[in-house]
């Protein structure tokens, strides 16, 4: 199994704890940054998020 395999079983088993470290690396790298850049790194996390969601939609089969 690769590391591509690896990730996406982590992430269909524990969306939210993947959501929950991509917060939690926002609100470090907000930290380093002093604040400079938290619209960029606002929207990073969004589309992350987003993209998280689409991942979870498509490997998901219908009801």
């Amino acid at each position: 199994m690769g590391i591509f395999d690896k990730a996406k079983d982590v992430l269909s088993q524990h969306p939210d704890k993947v959501e929950q470290g991509l917060d939690k690396a926002a609100d470090l790298a907000d930290r380093r940054t002093g604040g400079e850049h938290t619209d960029q790194i606002d929207r990073g996390v969004g589309v992350a998020q987003e993209k998280l969601g689409d991942f979870l939609r498509k490997d998901t089969p219908p009801a």
